[in-house]
């Protein structure tokens, strides 16, 4: 027999703002690029940095955890985005986060570690350009010169009094991630917009 069960499509957070996002990167004849990036797989790791795990996790995703405060380690598809001295954020294409799950608890083994998917609970913005870092510094209370704030650096910290994680990219011209919780995303890809007019 058949399967009629409807199968519900998947819908971003940011779906309904696509247009717009393209509409304001066109507007901006290049000084801006705004755009989401649904689904990315995000999970939450948390475990001692100097336990043997550590290093054992960095060699079953192909990079090691960061060490250094508010630093990106980048190798292939996968990011790792430091949270704090024993967290850290894995985020990869999207629907690796089982994958990913089950690397990081076979890699950890016996060790103390809590592994948790993320995926749902954030979306990301990509904000790039030329203007990008000005566009950002509007409204987040960091400084975001490149010396401060260059490529490979992260933060969680505000953008618009709403919490993100900021990860300064670290390819050419690549721009930034704003990882934004998903209630919040709208809110802030409001504000995003109406920033952006500024360069339209």
């Amino acid at each position: 027999m058949a399967d009629t069960a409807p199968t519900a499509r998947q819908r971003s957070p940011l779906a309904h703002a696509a247009d717009r996002l393209a509409a304001a990167t066109r507007s901006s004849g290049g000084a801006v690029r705004l755009a989401e990036l649904p689904f990315l797989a995000q999970v939450n790791v948390r475990l001692d940095a100097k336990s043997p795990a550590a290093d054992a996790v960095g060699l079953a995703l192909g990079l090691p955890l960061p060490l250094e405060p508010d630093t990106v380690v980048r190798a292939g598809d996968l990011t790792a985005v430091w949270l704090g001295p024993d967290e850290w954020l894995v985020v990869g294409r999207p629907g690796a986060q089982r994958d990913l799950e089950s690397r990081i608890r076979s890699a950890a083994g016996a060790d103390p570690v809590s592994v948790t998917d993320v995926s749902a609970q954030r979306t990301t913005v990509l904000v790039a350009g030329p203007r990008a870092r000005d566009l950002l510094s509007h409204g987040c209370p960091l400084d975001l010169h490149p010396r401060a704030f260059g490529p490979g650096r992260c933060a969680q910290t505000t953008l618009a009094r709403t919490q993100v994680v900021l990860v300064a990219r670290d390819e050419a011209r690549a721009g930034f991630w704003v990882l934004v919780r998903s209630s919040f995303a709208g809110y802030l890809t409001d504000w995003l917009l109406d920033a952006a007019v500024e360069y339209g």
